[in-house]
C-alpha cells in the first residue's frame, strides 16, 4: 500500500464523526438549561392568575372570566414564547449570544452602527467577525442601511434604545426575584394563619439575602441540583392542575378557543383591559431564555421548551392545592424561585458586562471562577446593588400586585426593545425584504404595545420604579459612555506624532535602564500624551517600551491566537514595540502570570517575521506594519521556555542548544526588589516563574539577534506597568449640561474600580502618571 494512499485513508477516517457524544451533549444541556432557563417561565402560576384578578376584577366568580383568563396565557404563551422566542429570536443569535447587546454587535458588525472609537480595519479579518452569520459584501446595502451609516444622530438613537432595554434588564433583575420570593412565601398566609402583614416581607427578605449571598459563594456545586428542582416544580403545578380540573371543572379544556378572549373583555369591560398587563407575566422568562442564549445555545433551548407542560390553576394558587401536598408543594415552590432567580441574576451580570465591554457602563471587576457555572460571570457590586434594591422593593410595597406592576413593565419594554432589534436584523443581517422586517415589528410590536397601553394605569400603583430605576441607570451609563468617547478624541488630539519622536533619537533623549515598560493605553495608534508627560517629568525610562491598548471588537469572543496583533512603532533601535489586545464583548481581560509571557514570545515572533519578510502575515498600520502572530506555524519555537521555583535572576540553569542572557540590574537591585516583594507581596514568591532562553542558531541579520537578546533582558531585569491616573474637567465655555454630564463622569471615574484593579495589574509593578483633561 501507498503512503498516499495510507494518507487517504487516514484523512477518511479522521473526517468521520462520531455524533453520539454530541447527542449525548445536547440531552444534557437540555437537562441543565430546564432548571437554569426556564424558572422564570415556569413559576408564573404563583402570581399571574391573582395578578389578572386584582382591584376591580378581585372578586369576579364569572366562569367567562376565567376560561378568557387561561385563553388569554395560553395564546400568550405561543404567541410570544413559542413563535417569537424559540422559533424565531433564536435565529438571531450571536455566534450562540442572545440579548439586547447581542443584537446591537450583530447590526455594529454588519453596518457602521457602533461608536466604538478606536475601531481599525484588521478587526474585520478576525475569522469569527464575518463567519459569525455576517454580511454578503455581494448583496448592495438597503437604504435603511445607508441612511442610518449616513446620520449620526440615528446611531446615538439606536444606541440608547439599547441602554433602555439594558437598563430595564437590570430593574427585571431587581424586581423577579422580589416577586418570586414574596409569592411563594404568601402560602404561609393560607395555611399557617399568618396574619400580621409585615411578616410574610420580612421573612421573604431573609429569603433575598440568601439568594444573593449564594451569588457570591458560587453556584457550581450546587447546579447539578437545579434541573430536578425544577421537573419537581412542573410535576407538581401539572398534577394541582390536573386535580383541579377532575374536581372543578373538567370543560376547562375549552379556554383554549380565542372565544373566550372577547368574552373576557365583554364581561370584564374596561377593568379587563386595565388587568390586561398581568396576563404578560406569563411570558417574562422568555427574555431571559434569550438572553442567557450564551450559556446552553439553541438546541437544548428548544428541545427543554418544547418538552414544557405548563398547566392552568386557580385564582390562588396555594389554595388549589390539598392540604395534605401543601408543605411538600411549598418547599418546592421556595426552592424553584431560588432557582429561577439564578438565571435572571446571572443574564443581569452578563448585560453589564457587555454595556461595560461597549464603554457604557462604569468599571466593574468582572470574575470567572470554578464556583460558577462556566460561562457565567460575577459582578460583586451589582451584586450588592441588586440585593439592597430587591430588599427596599420588597419591604417598600409588601404587596406582590405591586411589585407586579413593576416587573412587567420592565419585562415588556425589553422585549419589544428586542422586537425593534430583531426587525433590524431581519432586514440588515438576514437581508429580507423590508416587508417581512414590519410585518415581524407590526405582529409582535402592536401586541406588546397593547399590554404597555394597559400598564399605563399601573404607573402609580408601583410602575414608576422601573421608570426611576432605569432612568438613573441610563443616566449614568449614558455619561460613562459621553465621557469616554470625549477622553477618547481629546487622547487622539494630543497624541504625539511619529515625526517628534523621530527627532528624539534612538534613545528618546533620555536614560535607558534595564527592564521593560508596559505603557497602557486607549489609543490604538499613536503615542499617548502620558508618556510624554511622564519622560518631561522623569528622563528615564526601561531599554524596551511596549504600548498596550485592550480594545473591544463587537464579536462575542476573540480566539486567543487571533487576540493578539503586534507592531513597531519607529526603526527598530528605539526598541518600542505596540501590542493591541483585541477582546470580545463577552471575553473577561484576566492578567494572569503568563501575561507577560504572552507579549513576549509575541514580540519574537513579530522580529522573526519582519526579518524573514512575511509579508503575507503582517498588514499596514499607522506606526507600520502589524502582525497577527500567533497564526504563524513557527510561533513558540523562537524563545525557549523554561519554568523555575525561585526567582528568574537567581536561576542559573540553561537549556541546551539555547544562549544564556543575564539580567543587566545590579546585585543591590536584586536584592532590593527581592526583599519588596516579600515585604509587599509573599504570593509573588510562590507564583510560577518562566525563564527565557535564546535559541543558538545562525541569524543572517545580527541584528536580530541583538534585538531579542535585548528583550530577553529586558524580561529578565523586570517589567513595569504605567498607566494614566486621569482627572477629566469641563472647559471652562461648556454649556451647563455638558459641564454636568463630565462633573458626573468625573464622580464616577473617581469612586468605581481603578483601571489597574479592572485589568488584574500588580500593585507592586505599578506606576501611575497624572494627567488633567479638559474636554
Amino acid at each position: 500500500m501507498s503512503p498516499r494512499h495510507v494518507d487517504r485513508e487516514r484523512t477518511s477516517s479522521s473526517t468521520m464523526v462520531d455524533f453520539r457524544p454530541q447527542r449525548k451533549a445536547l440531552l444534557f444541556l437540555a437537562y441543565q438549561s430546564l432548571g437554569f432557563l426556564f424558572g422564570d417561565l415556569s413559576i408564573s402560576p404563583l402570581y399571574v392568575y391573582q395578578s389578572i384578578f386584582s382591584g376591580r376584577l378581585q372578586h369576579v366568580q364569572n366562569e367567562d372570566a376565567i376560561f378568557g383568563a387561561f385563553s388569554l396565557i395560553f395564546w400568550t404563551l405561543c404567541l410570544f414564547s413559542l413563535l417569537k422566542y424559540a422559533i424565531i429570536t433564536l435565529n438571531a443569535d450571536d455566534n450562540g449570544e442572545g440579548g439586547i447587546i447581542a443584537l446591537y454587535s450583530h447590526l455594529c458588525r454588519n453596518a457602521k452602527f457602533g461608536l466604538l472609537p478606536n475601531h481599525q480595519a484588521s478587526d474585520e479579518e478576525l475569522s469569527t467577525y464575518h463567519s459569525l452569520g455576517g454580511s454578503n459584501r455581494n448583496i448592495p446595502p438597503s437604504p435603511l442601511k445607508r441612511f442610518i451609516e449616513k446620520h449620526r444622530k440615528t446611531k446615538f438613537a439606536l444606541l440608547i434604545l439599547v441602554l433602555l432595554g439594558a437598563c430595564m434588564e437590570i430593574c427585571v433583575g431587581v424586581l423577579m426575584p422580589s416577586i418570586s420570593v414574596l409569592s411563594s412565601i404568601e402560602g404561609l398566609k393560607i395555611e399557617a394563619k399568618i396574619t400580621n402583614n409585615n411578616m410574610v416581607p420580612l421573612i421573604s427578605c431573609v429569603l433575598l439575602v440568601g439568594l444573593f449571598v449564594l451569588q457570591h459563594r458560587g453556584s457550581h456545586k450546587v447546579a447539578f441540583m437545579f434541573p430536578p428542582i425544577m421537573i419537581l416544580w412542573l410535576l407538581s403545578i401539572f398534577m394541582v392542575g390536573i386535580y383541579n380540573v377532575i374536581k372543578w371543572n373538567p370543560r376547562v379544556y375549552q379556554a383554549l378557543s380565542p372565544y373566550y378572549i372577547y368574552k373576557f373583555f365583554l364581561v370584564t369591560g374596561k377593568d379587563g383591559w386595565a388587568n390586561l398587563g398581568g396576563v404578560f407575566l406569563c411570558v417574562t422568562g422568555a427574555q431571559a431564555m434569550f438572553a442567557d442564549l450564551g450559556y446552553y445555545r439553541q438546541a437544548p433551548i428548544r428541545a427543554a421548551f418544547l418538552s414544557k407542560n405548563l398547566s392552568a390553576v386557580p385564582i390562588s394558587f396555594y389554595a388549589s392545592i390539598p392540604d395534605i401536598l401543601f408543605w411538600p408543594v411549598f418547599v418546592v415552590s421556595a426552592l424553584a424561585v431560588i432557582v429561577s432567580s439564578q438565571a435572571i441574576i446571572s443574564s443581569t451580570f452578563s448585560i453589564v458586562q457587555q454595556c461595560h465591554a461597549f464603554e457604557c457602563f462604569p468599571r466593574v471587576k468582572a470574575v470567572h471562577s470554578r464556583r460558577w457555572m462556566p460561562g457565567q460571570t460575577y459582578i460583586p457590586e451589582m451584586n450588592w446593588v441588586l440585593m439592597i434594591i430587591s430588599l427596599a422593593v420588597t419591604i417598600g410595597f409588601g404587596d406582590k400586585n405591586h411589585i407586579g406592576y413593576a416587573y412587567g413593565i420592565a419585562s415588556l419594554i425589553v422585549t419589544f426593545v428586542t422586537t425593534w432589534l430583531t426587525s433590524l436584523v431581519i432586514s440588515l443581517v438576514w437581508h429580507r425584504s423590508l416587508i417581512v422586517s414590519i410585518a415581524f415589528f407590526i405582529l409582535f410590536g402592536s401586541i406588546e404595545v397593547l399590554f404597555l397601553s394597559s400598564y399605563c394605569m399601573k404607573i402609580p400603583k408601583g410602575g414608576w420604579v422601573p421608570l426611576l430605576l432605569s432612568a438613573v441607570f441610563m443616566v449614568v451609563m449614558f455619561v460613562w459612555h459621553y465621557g469616554s468617547r470625549k477622553k477618547y478624541l481629546f487622547d487622539m488630539h494630543n497624541k504625539v506624532s511619529m515625526k517628534s519622536v523621530l527627532t528624539l533619537g534612538p534613545s528618546l533623549g533620555i536614560v535607558r535602564v534595564p527592564g521593560m515598560g508596559l505603557i497602557y493605553t486607549e489609543l490604538a495608534s499613536g503615542i499617548p500624551a502620558s508618556f510624554t508627560h511622564f519622560l518631561t517629568n522623569l528622563p528615564a525610562f526601561y531599554q524596551v517600551v511596549v504600548f498596550i491598548c485592550i480594545k473591544t471588537v463587537p464579536v462575542p469572543s476573540v480566539p486567543h491566537k487571533e487576540r493578539y496583533l503586534i507592531g513597531r512603532i519607529g526603526p527598530k533601535s528605539y526598541r518600542m514595540y505596540r501590542c493591541i489586545v483585541r477582546n470580545g464583548y463577552k471575553d473577561v481581560y484576566t492578567h494572569e502570570n503568563d501575561f507577560e509571557n504572552d507579549i513576549v514570545m509575541s514580540i519574537a515572533e513579530f522580529i522573526q517575521l519582519e526579518a524573514e519578510g512575511c509579508s503575507g502575515s503582517l498588514d499596514r498600520s499607522v506606526d507600520g506594519r502589524m502582525a497577527v502572530v500567533r497564526t504563524s506555524g513557527k510561533f513558540g519555537t523562537r524563545l525557549l521556555m523554561s519554568e523555575s521555583a525561585g526567582s528568574e535572576e537567581g536561576s542559573s540553569t540553561s537549556l541546551p542548544g539555547a544562549l544564556t542572557v543575564t539580567s543587566s540590574k545590579s546585585p543591590t537591585l536584586k536584592k532590593l526588589q527581592a526583599m519588596y516583594e516579600q515585604q509587599e507581596s509573599p504570593e509573588l514568591n510562590t507564583r510560577r516563574r518562566i525563564r527565557f532562553e535564546l535559541i543558538n542558531t545562525i541569524y543572517k541579520d545580527p541584528r536580530v539577534k541583538e534585538e531579542l537578546m535585548e528583550l530577553v533582558e529586558a524580561k529578565r531585569a523586570g517589567a513595569a506597568y504605567v498607566i494614566g491616573h486621569s482627572h477629566v474637567k469641563a472647559k471652562w465655555n461648556s454649556s451647563f449640561v455638558k459641564q454636568f454630564a463630565i462633573n458626573l463622569y468625573s464622580f464616577l471615574r473617581k469612586n468605581c474600580r481603578s483601571p489597574a484593579v479592572g485589568l488584574n495589574i500588580p500593585q507592586i509593578c505599578l506606576i501611575k502618571v497624572g494627567m488633567n483633561y479638559h474636554v
